[in-house]
């Protein structure tokens, strides 16, 4: 597992100088500021929102706070608000992310699609049905992978009001996003080279790796105001498609 993570990150970094050479950047752009104004917009709304359901919640449990004279308590219950406050914005970030994959399913099947012409000398002719078949695939692809990991993430909200235990729930829940991102990302290469969806779940399945890696990237890439917000999106697809040619590379050396 760790060898497909480190073959993901430095994906990114091929995928950089890719899209400098073969000049990439007006679609990288264009999704880009879309995505990064919706970010932008979503996350500053869920984020009230949370700040006010968190506060509710310190409301209620006040009168028991009170009573309990013990700064080391009062430290916990304090952290624990601000780790449920990092899970909620996680699970807000989630559903938030599933929406821009099924929008943008076009053009991040476009870019897989490109990356793969490039690599392999070879133009894939355009085809409107294959076009809407690889839209339906990603929008299937993201329906059930929003199902598996909201079940995770709720499993692992629960456990982030538990006191202690729930300090290391935002890593657990940021594994299992990254994991689910980077499914998404590698499924539009797996559709092209004609897998089935159950083949593509088996593939990805046995090489976590490299989806966990890619989806790592992705959410680091959003430390960076502005820029890594809208370099993103474009940049995680073409590192997933070319993160599993290195992959298979390897494999069979």
């Amino acid at each position: 597992m760790l060898k497909d993570i480190i073959i993901a990150f430095q994906a990114y970094y091929k995928a950089h100088h890719f899209i400098r050479q073969h000049k990439l950047w007006r679609w990288i752009i264009i999704t880009g500021i879309i995505y990064a104004i919706m970010f932008f917009i979503g996350m500053y709304f869920f984020g009230q929102t949370a700040n006010t359901f968190i506060e509710w919640l310190k409301e209620i449990l006040q009168n028991t706070i009170n009573k309990i004279d013990s700064s080391i308590i009062n430290f916990i219950i304090t952290l624990s608000g601000f780790m449920l406050w990092v899970m909620l914005m996680l699970l807000y970030f989630s559903f938030f992310k599933y929406i821009f994959l099924i929008v943008g399913s076009p053009v991040f099947a476009y870019l897989s699609e490109k990356t793969a012409a490039i690599i392999e000398g070879k133009d894939f002719p355009f085809s409107l049905s294959q076009l809407i078949k690889d839209i339906g695939r990603g929008i299937k692809i993201a329906l059930r992978n929003v199902i598996w990991q909201t079940v995770y993430v709720l499993s692992i909200l629960v456990l982030s009001m538990i006191p202690l235990v729930g300090w290391f729930t935002p890593v657990l829940a940021l594994l299992v996003e990254c994991y689910y991102y980077g499914f998404s990302m590698l499924d539009y290469s797996m559709e092209r080279q004609k897998q089935s969806v159950g083949a593509s779940i088996h593939y990805i399945s046995n090489h976590k790796g490299l989806a966990v890696g890619n989806g790592i990237v992705f959410y680091a890439m959003h430390f960076l105001p502005i820029i890594g917000w809208v370099l993103a999106p474009a940049y995680a697809v073409i590192a997933a498609t070319l993160s599993l040619y290195d992959a298979r590379i390897k494999a069979s050396s």
